[in-house]
């Protein structure tokens, strides 16, 4: 089986956060931190991915990187620079915002895994669509999300219903929930202080 390496995506522009959300907090540590060290523990390597502009930034530049190129926009930008930089490795994918996200979840992803498809993702348990945001891609994609990317086409969610991709059932439904505004926020840490003080 090919080399797994991790990429937590930490480029976007938090616009409904309006604050950087790899930077929240919802314990003692950003969350850029928390998913870094725990995508590290699944993979051979990890990285960062960030826009050329985020290179230098404190938090993000603590980590190593992988800095978006000119191709795609948005987290498929960061993907297709993961793939251009180690192209013979799988790459473990997760987005910074997902605040639920555990040992578990990622473990089951990595022992589900596909090598023979495109990619390995969870089904989302709110609408039955592929989670392209805490997926496995093969090296086997790159051509495939080129051609994508190439056609004007943007979406790693499309990417993967069009494409060869395994899906599994998540472990938890909520161990995917990302938290994209203050509310989202808030209520991610009141649930994870309740379940730490259970």
């Amino acid at each position: 089986m090919t080399p797994l390496l991790g990429l937590v995506l930490a480029g976007g522009r938090s616009t409904r956060m309006h604050l950087d959300k790899a930077s929240l907090t919802y314990g003692a540590r950003p969350q850029l931190a928390v998913a870094y060290d725990l995508v590290a523990r699944h993979v051979e390597r990890a990285f960062v991915s960030v826009r050329p502009d985020q290179a230098a930034e404190p938090l993000r530049s603590r980590f190593p990187q992988v800095v978006d190129g000119a191709e795609g926009r948005g987290p498929i930008a960061g993907i297709i620079a993961a793939q251009a930089r180690h192209p013979d490795a799988a790459w473990l994918v997760v987005a910074c915002d997902l605040p639920y996200l555990d040992d578990a979840t990622l473990d089951a992803l990595v022992r589900g895994r596909d090598a023979r498809r495109l990619a390995t993702a969870f089904r989302s348990s709110h609408d039955a669509l592929p989670e392209p945001l805490c997926a496995i891609y093969e090296p086997t994609s790159r051509a495939a999300i080129l051609a994508q990317v190439s056609a004007g086409r943007d979406c790693p969610r499309k990417f993967l219903l069009s494409h060869d991709a395994l899906l599994l059932e998540p472990l938890r439904p909520d161990a995917l929930d990302n938290a994209n505004t203050p509310a989202d926020a808030e209520a991610a840490r009141a649930a994870l202080s309740s379940a730490g003080a259970a």
